[in-house]
């Protein structure tokens, strides 16, 4: 199957995407995390693309898509997930479903509760939605929460150099010699563009307000109950397997899937989690 890659403008920003398969058939909207972007589904879209269209953005400051001035836009999820939902109707994308890792989660979670007309189903693969599932490893951030002092920010930079960054593709997987260095340094090369590393670190501090939203959350999945698929990697340093459970909580259709891996799982189980995704879909959409 044949991925293109497209620029759309929104709000006078290129946003970088990746598109395959019939746009007839049900849509996915793959979101992206942390510090990735679309390049972390490059594997992904031809195994579902067969069956399904699929679309993958950059969110500004990330992969492909343009790094505005932090003077010009507002580095924040509230406004990355307006961004995203202009680009969605843009592309003219009216009932599909979200995958979302990471922090595609706080964006795709924002357009579903906008939204929650246009959301047929949810994949979620370590895009966390409970306080349950925020390990130690966030520590270092909620003290940057608390006191936003420079101190504390500047505790926060060697999260953006390269050895934090091949860090979180290879801690908690089976066989780390086998992911391959093009992802972080993939990730690395946006990393260390001029005027980045404040991007990330503002989206550090405004990750609080993620939390914030949990209990809005938690009220659309139980309103509306979208299908969801849970398929997580277990071993995440950053989201434990319990906020993968705690999905059961608030949804009734829900299959969680605990997979022997870290933080990205499409890195070390594509295989399964692309046929946990295709089967789920098609008991769903019909």
């Amino acid at each position: 199957m044949v991925v293109e890659y497209k620029t759309a403008k929104v709000n006078n920003i290129n946003i970088f995407y990746r598109e395959a398969g019939d746009n007839n058939n049900p849509t996915i909207l793959l979101l992206h995390g942390f510090p990735s972007s679309s390049h972390m589904y490059r594997n992904l879209i031809p195994k579902l693309s067969d069956t399904y269209h699929v679309v993958a953005p950059d969110y500004p400051g990330f992969g492909n898509s343009d790094q505005p001035a932090m003077s010009t836009f507002e580095y924040s999820f509230s406004n990355l997930a307006m961004l995203i939902a202009e680009f969605v109707d843009q592309l003219g994308l009216t009932k599909f479903s979200i995958y979302v890792h990471d922090y595609g989660a706080p964006v795709g979670f924002r357009l579903a509760v906008k939204h929650p007309e246009k959301i047929a189903t949810i994949i979620t693969q370590n895009g966390n939605a409970y306080e349950e599932g925020l390990l130690a490893a966030w520590d270092p951030i909620r003290a940057y929460w608390e006191q936003p002092t420079k101190a504390n920010k500047d505790k926060l930079r060697p999260l953006l150099e390269l050895a934090f960054t091949k860090h979180q593709y290879t801690d908690g997987t089976r066989h780390p010699e086998r992911i391959s260095p093009d992802a972080w340094n993939m990730d690395q090369f946006v990393l260390d563009r001029p005027g980045n590393d404040e991007i990330q670190l503002a989206l550090y501090y405004d990750y609080q307000n993620n939390v914030k939203q949990y209990s809005e959350w938690h009220k659309y999945f139980r309103t509306y109950q979208p299908p969801t698929l849970v398929a997580w990697g277990k071993n995440d340093m950053f989201f434990g397997p319990q906020g993968a459970l705690a999905f059961q909580n608030d949804l009734n259709d829900c299959d969680v899937h605990l997979l022997n891996t870290g933080h990205f799982p499409l890195e070390e189980d594509l295989e399964t989690s692309a046929n946990l995704i295709k089967l789920f879909l098609k008991d769903r959409l019909k």
